[in-house]
């Protein structure tokens, strides 16, 4: 059976944060932490994965995601240059295919995932 709750420390390794970071978000109230009887911080595998972005669909291996709402789309022979909004105070820019950015039906305004490997952004709607 998987595990209910996280530790700080064990959230903060599953998100690739440090746990002075997951606490500092949590005084920001950019993720959702509950306290145990001995009051440390603790967090659900629920809101873990909601931070993460996980649906229950398969995702690439990949650490930094960041969620946002797409600005602009626009498409030039096969590329398409998709400008996104980020949650965090930052705006992204991906260069990727014009076929991805029509396979994943990319408008603007509607709420998209980037994700960032290595040298690479790739895009999730």
């Amino acid at each position: 059976m998987a595990k209910e709750l996280y530790t700080a420390t064990e959230a903060a390794q599953a998100l690739g944060i440090s746990v002075d970071t997951l606490r500092r978000w949590d005084r920001e109230g950019r993720i959702t932490t509950k306290r145990d009887k001995n009051n440390r911080r603790v967090v659900t595998a629920r809101e873990i994965a909601r931070f993460r972005g996980d649906d229950g669909a398969q995702h690439m291996s990949a650490r930094n995601r960041f969620r946002g709402t797409v600005r602009e789309v626009k498409t030039d022979g096969l590329l398409a240059q998709v400008e996104m909004d980020i949650t965090e105070p930052a705006r992204l820019v991906a260069i990727i295919t014009r076929d991805a950015a029509e396979e994943l039906g990319l408008k603007p305004g509607m709420p998209a995932t980037a994700v960032v490997k290595s040298t690479s952004v790739m895009v999730e709607g």
